[in-house]
């Protein structure tokens, strides 16, 4: 992204590294209509591990269960994340580089959504200096763990550069 006038102007990197998001997205086994998340993480111009969100290795999917966990349990959006089969996207993606042994210290994660705050304690972890998302969730506890620790939180700019 490049700053113009004090907002951030996407290039055609920030757009394809997007586009990549996107598509990852679509292989979501989750069955909630709006939630195929998708994330890359880069460095350098380089694709470094992609994740989406999914039922761990193993687990059945909610597609195969044929519902939807939280929705036959009640859950409100937004609340106890943990009960769901899925691993988020942005999760999906750090765990797949320590399996690979791929390092992601000062790396770039671009995601389909905003991540929630469990996402945003992992990824300030992970070293992982930049959070580029598209579609926006009001969490202000996100924001705010997120700029204590000085890692860049950016909404995506459709416009062009």
């Amino acid at each position: 992204m490049q700053e113009e006038n004090g907002i951030l102007k996407r290039d055609k990197w920030d757009l394809r590294f997007m586009e990549m998001a996107k598509l990852v997205g679509t292989w979501s086994s989750c069955c909630k209509e709006n939630f195929q998340v998708g994330a890359v993480i880069v460095k350098d111009k380089r694709i470094l591990t992609t994740g989406y969100n999914g039922a761990s290795s193993g687990i059945k999917t909610c597609k195969e269960r044929g519902e939807c966990l939280r929705k036959k349990l009640g859950v409100e959006h937004g609340k106890d994340k943990q009960i769901c089969y899925a691993v988020h996207a942005e999760q999906n993606a750090i765990i797949q580089a320590a399996r690979l042994g791929v390092s992601v210290d000062n790396a770039v994660l671009y995601c389909t959504h905003k991540p929630c705050v469990i996402c945003a304690k992992q990824i300030i972890n992970s070293g992982i200096k930049l959070v580029i998302y598209d579609k926006h969730f009001d969490d202000k506890f996100t924001d705010e763990l997120m700029s204590e620790a000085g890692v860049g939180l950016v909404k995506f700019d459709e416009t062009e550069e």
